[in-house]
């Protein structure tokens, strides 16, 4: 069983990545106003499409390049915040898949993990 202090430990952790995430998400994007649990590319301010089709493909080439990032960085916001929730709700460092109780190996060196060591490669 996970001790009362390292759990407030790993959710101090836990805490600090989740707002380092958003502050990288929201360097790069912004909330879908159709969804806002999701993000999407933001343009540069200083960016305006006009005549020229090769400024123009750049700006999309960065804004790809940019979900790209996106993508990947809302994957891990979203373990770390399905972390968090569990923490809140008392159901932290349990295996979503056995039940049993994540190692405290697996924890340190990833506190948003989701499974036990024998379905760390499972699909969620």
């Amino acid at each position: 069983m996970i001790s009362e202090t390292k759990v407030a430990e790993y959710k101090k952790i836990l805490e600090a990545e989740k707002a380092l995430l958003e502050a990288e998400l929201q360097k790069i994007g912004v909330r879908d106003p159709s969804n806002p649990s999701d993000w999407v590319a933001a343009k540069a301010t200083d960016d305006s499409f006009g005549a020229d089709r090769n400024d123009n493909a750049d700006i999309f080439e960065e804004m790809q390049d940019a979900n790209a990032t996106i993508s990947k960085l809302e994957v891990r916001f979203q373990e770390v915040s399905d972390a968090l929730a569990k923490i809140d709700a008392g159901t932290y460092g349990v295996c979503e898949i056995s039940g049993t109780e994540i190692e405290a190996d697996r924890l340190e060196a990833n506190p948003a993990a989701r499974t036990c060591k024998a379905h760390m490669n499972q699909p969620r």
